[in-house]
């Protein structure tokens, strides 16, 4: 293994990996404190975050100086292990969890039946002489062979000066059982002294086992968190039908490659993202989309892995295949914000990564004070109130606390469409309160349309000379006209010398005369005139928030095209919706001045920027921040990018650009603005249920110890039982876990 020792890492950011890797055998916050540390301390590794809740570590490394292998070594050095090189990590990750799972099962009802007969000799029949030693064989198998990791995972911390929940558990249940094994065997030692010589024997073993019970009904429990990643994983099917060589074979996905032609049957889930080459069907989309509604395919139409294939059947060409489907790309990013932290986490992991230490120094000021202050019998219960807050005290509900809300809050949103990126935005997105919209693409379709097209007078050829010069545009309108002549059944026709202008439009001859489509600057600078009834044609179109182009000879207007993107159906409802929560909604526009204000009418928007330049939203965002708001940026372009990146939180819109998803923390897999107010409903949800979860571990500790210390013993002859409290200790992780649970039944 390389030097562990951290150094300066100075790498091309090219190298740099982020990876996700299961880790095995850690059982308490304390634990995956002791792996991060490691990790963050190996070569080569930039930043490492390990999530105990689900039992993985988001490594962010130099590859040309850290291995995967370097990485392994240096986590199994401290007695853990992480999958690597493996070619499905999950599918180890849970086969080892499913193992461990029942070994949990297997040592928790051996140590119960076990120890219910030790109960029984302790509470029934304490003078039975014989009892004692009938005691000590019945709990030697349960600490030292049921409990036995508990010691092996102390040991391989200790041998690197740390401590965990394993530590408290070897400690205590270690102590308890050789002091009795001593009392047993030389009870005359206490007897010449005047003191009873009391055995330990049940409450090592029930502390066990129920230590054991609580780790089983905390993994039972930590295994639903993770329910929406394999709802999303079983939507890939597991082999396919490929075209080999004419005919049709039934193959494993992992040997499906690009450019294979693949066939999908009625029923069946599209496995890889491809392009239609024959055959047509209807494909429900909803797990991309949300919209309920079956989208027609047919040839050059894209399809998506994991929707599913209505009732015809087609052939498709494989295009995007393993990790790179868009399908694998969601569940990708689920894993990662479900292993990333809050910033409340890291505090939270610094408390529990002292907290065993903190524990075992109260323990033994515990055992210190009862021997100096506990009279006749001081060591018996010093002994037993230092044993027992060991046992009491809970890391594992403080290290649970945010990591099982958080994933179970972000698994909530991949079922409503809603993919968050990383922990840190959800735990914010409660506090927006001010939201800039796009307005293409975002509040409207990012489909536009020809409304409206009104002719001076209706010539057939001229329509055909509007057809051919829109056809060679470039311009995005200009397939909105196209569209709308070919609905009419309007032929091409040919023309010369087609040229286009910049920022005005586009220009063509056809038998010695020349015609223009674009602006009213074209218009203007090229002195075509424009009729009365046109100009008020125009005006008129311009107030209802639509495009108006303008289609000329070399002399006279000879038509005014109205195009406008429609408004989605959601958009106002969304927006008051927002507006209501007291959250100041903005739209920003590349748009002109008039149908920006005509939408922001239509939609019942306050504040909005028309002509806004790309630099400018972002500049926006920044003001914005500069009076105190937390900015939430809603967008789905390339020009969005720069102000998403700016904003507090950013969320793009699914069906918009790449750049704007990768910028973005949350993306909406669905086109409708609803999904805001339910992904800022979501966070606060989270947030209350980090924030129960954090009062009910500190509290039950704050409680819990001095009780187990010994408080009550001066007011009422209190102590609490080591049993009873090991059994406190197995519910508090239990409480908190099932408490994060609530929030995937909550309406958002």
């Amino acid at each position: 293994m390389k030097d562990t020792v951290s150094k300066p890492l100075k790498s091309n950011s090219k190298n740099l990996k982020k990876q996700s890797f299961p880790v095995l055998e850690m059982t308490c916050a304390a634990c995956a404190v002791s792996v991060e540390s490691m990790l963050k301390h190996t070569e080569g590794v930039k930043d490492a975050s390990v999530n105990f809740a689900n039992q993985t570590a988001l490594v962010e490394y130099d590859s040309t100086i850290a291995t995967t292998t370097d990485l392994q070594n240096a986590v199994r050095s401290i007695g853990y292990d992480l999958v690597v090189n493996v070619e499905d990590p999950q599918a180890v990750k849970e086969e080892a969890q499913r193992k461990h799972y029942q070994e949990i099962k297997s040592r928790t009802i051996w140590s119960a039946v076990l120890s219910v007969p030790l109960v029984v000799i302790g509470m029934f029949f304490m003078d039975w002489k014989p009892g004692t030693y009938v005691s000590m064989l019945l709990s030697a198998p349960v600490v030292f062979y049921f409990g036995r990791s508990f010691f092996v995972h102390a040991f391989k911390q200790a041998k690197f000066g740390k401590a965990n929940m394993d530590t408290l558990v070897a400690l205590s249940t270690g102590i308890a059982f050789l002091f009795s094994v001593f009392n047993t065997f030389f009870p005359e030692f206490w007897h010449n002294r005047g003191i009873h010589a009391h055995v330990y024997y049940e409450a090592a073993a029930v502390v066990i086992a129920f230590i054991s019970l609580g780790k089983l009904l905390e993994e039972r429990a930590k295994s639903s968190t993770g329910s929406a990643i394999k709802k999303l994983m079983g939507l890939q099917p597991k082999t396919v039908w490929a075209i080999v060589n004419g005919e049709e074979k039934e193959i494993p996905i992992s040997a499906v490659k690009v450019g294979d032609t693949l066939m999908v049957r009625p029923g069946e889930k599209i496995p890889v993202d491809g392009v239609v080459i024959s055959g047509n069907s209807y494909v429900d989309e909803s797990m991309i989309s949300g919209e309920p509604v079956a989208v027609e395919k047919k040839a050059g139409e894209k399809v998506f892995a994991g929707t599913i294939n209505q009732k015809g059947s087609f052939r498709f060409e494989a295009q995007k295949v393993g990790a790179d489907t868009l399908l694998s790309q969601i569940i990708k990013m689920v894993q990662e914000a479900q292993g990333s932290k809050a910033p409340v986490q890291k505090l939270v992991d610094k408390i529990a990564g002292i907290f065993v230490p903190i524990v075992i120094v109260i323990s033994i000021l515990t055992f210190i004070t009862w021997m100096v202050l506990g009279g006749d019998n001081a060591f018996t219960h010093a002994l037993l109130t230092s044993v027992t807050v060991l046992v009491i005290a809970c890391p594992c509900a403080l290290g649970l606390a945010t990591p099982t809300a958080i994933m179970v809050g972000v698994g909530k949103g991949a079922e409503n469409n809603i993919l968050i990126k990383d922990a840190e935005s959800l735990e914010l997105a409660h506090k927006v309160n001010a939201i800039i919209l796009d307005k293409t693409g975002t509040i409207t379709e990012g489909k536009p349309m020809v409304t409206d097209l009104i002719w001076e007078s209706n010539d057939p050829y001229a329509k055909q000379i509007l057809y051919a010069l829109e056809y060679q545009s470039e311009h995005p309108l200009a397939e909105a006209v196209v569209n709308k002549l070919k609905e009419e059944g309007i032929q091409t026709t040919r023309v010369d010398q087609f040229e286009s202008i910049t920022a005005r439009g586009v220009k063509a001859s056809a038998k010695g005369e020349f015609y223009f489509v674009g602006n009213r600057k074209l218009m203007t600078e090229n002195g075509v005139q424009l009729s009365e009834s046109l100009t008020e044609a125009a005006q008129k179109l311009q107030e209802d928030a639509k495009t108006v182009v303008y289609f000329s000879n070399s002399k006279n207007v000879l038509a005014v095209i109205a195009i406008a993107d429609k408004i989605k159906a959601t958009s106002k409802a969304a927006i008051d919706s927002m507006q209501k929560k007291g959250i100041e909604v903005y739209m920003l526009t590349g748009d002109n001045e008039q149908t920006a204000k005509a939408v922001a009418r239509q939609i019942g928007l306050k504040h909005f920027m028309a002509e806004v330049l790309p630099s400018d939203k972002a500049e926006f965002v920044k003001q914005l921040q500069a009076q105190g708001k937390i900015v939430a940026m809603v967008g789905d372009g390339i020009n969005d990018a720069h102000a998403l990146a700016q904003a507090d939180v950013s969320i793009a819109m699914g069906k918009g650009t790449d750049i704007a998803m990768d910028v973005a923390k949350m993306t909406l897999i669905t086109s409708d603005l609803n999904s805001i107010p339910k992904a800022l409903n979501l966070s606060t949800k989270t947030v209350m249920g980090i924030c129960q979860n954090l009062f009910w571990a500190f509290i039950y500790n704050v409680i819990g110890i001095p009780i187990a210390a010994g408080v009550l013993y001066p007011v009422n002859g209190f102590l609490l039982d080591p049993m009873i409290a090991g059994a406190a200790m197995a519910l508090s992780s239990v409480s908190v876990v099932s408490n994060s649970l609530r929030l995937r039944f909550a309406k958002i």
